[in-house]
């Protein structure tokens, strides 16, 4: 099989993927045609079927897995798939597990190294909060651990959700050492559980997609109910406590225009804001570096607004 992350320009693609997307256009001229997205373990790319009506295009919706003949192009500096000819392929024929992104790293081993941190959490109240999350409740730690931490923009991938919350976690730990004046259980417990509102507001793969609760809520207000909900359920827990960690929840994106309901109001939402936005921009780098085959200047980026370099170490 020839993985999406080994295409090249003038590549002759003939393989079985995951049809992520699929949606009918018409052109300027008036033609109809067909955009999709393509996806394997190694990513996702478009491809377009320019001639719907061609019999060699056979019938196929989203989330079918469908072999694919055509031809790989370069299209503004993106590679995209000219579809020639479509079969939709039948259980058997295929494993699923080739056409789900996975994160490049041991999912349970970054679950035993954030089961570390909760072990070392001080404060009686919060190290129970978290092993209500991440030590009793079997259910949220099976989707937890399989949940993306985005739909596309930054580790969009199976395990992904876990491998940005332990990238937090980190920093925070970094920052509790250089900046004493930061309670570090409270930093810590937020750092852990800042993005548990994506195990609901985002459908696990193939889909990878927003729930209706996601649509209506977001992940934060999620997030902060979800707390809540077994704050209630630890007897004495401290109000001042509870308000302290669900404002580290609700402002952490930082500012109104990225999402957040509250702008940070104590020190410890301020650090979970750069730690966050920390890890969130260096992977979304990270990924676009990977995903080019150029080096040099890799063209204006909107998430970054700058003209990104990219340079192949050799």
């Amino acid at each position: 099989m020839k993985y999406i992350k080994d295409y090249k320009d003038g590549d002759r693609v003939f393989d079985i993927y995951l049809c992520k997307h699929k949606q009918s256009a018409v052109t300027k001229n008036g033609k109809s045609y067909d955009n999709l997205i393509l996806q394997d373990k190694t990513g996702t790319v478009d491809a377009k079927i320019w001639d719907p009506n061609n019999p060699g295009i056979g019938d196929f919706d989203t989330l079918d897995y469908i072999e694919v003949y055509g031809d790989v192009t370069s299209f503004q500096n993106a590679l995209q798939v000219n579809v020639k000819r479509i079969r939709r392929c039948q259980e058997g024929e295929f494993n699923p597990a080739d056409y789900l992104p996975v994160s490049s790293k041991n999912i349970e081993e970054m679950f035993a190294e954030l089961l570390s941190y909760i072990r070392a959490i001080e404060n009686k109240y919060l190290r129970k909060l978290m092993e209500a999350f991440f030590v009793e409740d079997t259910e949220f730690i099976k989707t937890f651990k399989q949940s993306s931490a985005a739909k596309t923009v930054h580790h969009g991938f199976v395990g992904g959700l876990l491998e940005h919350t332990l990238g937090v976690v980190k920093l925070c730990d970094y920052y509790c050492k250089a900046y004493p004046l930061l309670k570090k259980d409270l930093l810590i417990s937020a750092a852990i559980c800042h993005d548990i509102g994506k195990t609901r507001e985002l459908s696990l793969f193939p889909e990878n997609d927003y729930t209706d609760e996601g649509q209506f809520l977001g992940h934060i207000i999620i997030g902060t109910e979800m707390i809540g909900e077994k704050i209630r359920r630890i007897e004495g827990f401290p109000s001042l406590l509870s308000g302290e960690l669900k404002h580290c929840i609700l402002a952490h994106h930082g500012e109104y225009e990225y999402g957040s309901p509250k702008k940070p109001a104590i020190i410890e939402a301020v650090a979970l804001n750069f730690a966050d936005n920390t890890d969130a921009k260096i992977q979304t780098f990270t990924e676009i570096l990977n995903a080019s085959t150029e080096s040099g200047w890799l063209g204006y980026n909107r998430l970054f607004e700058s003209n990104l370099r990219g340079t192949k170490l050799e």
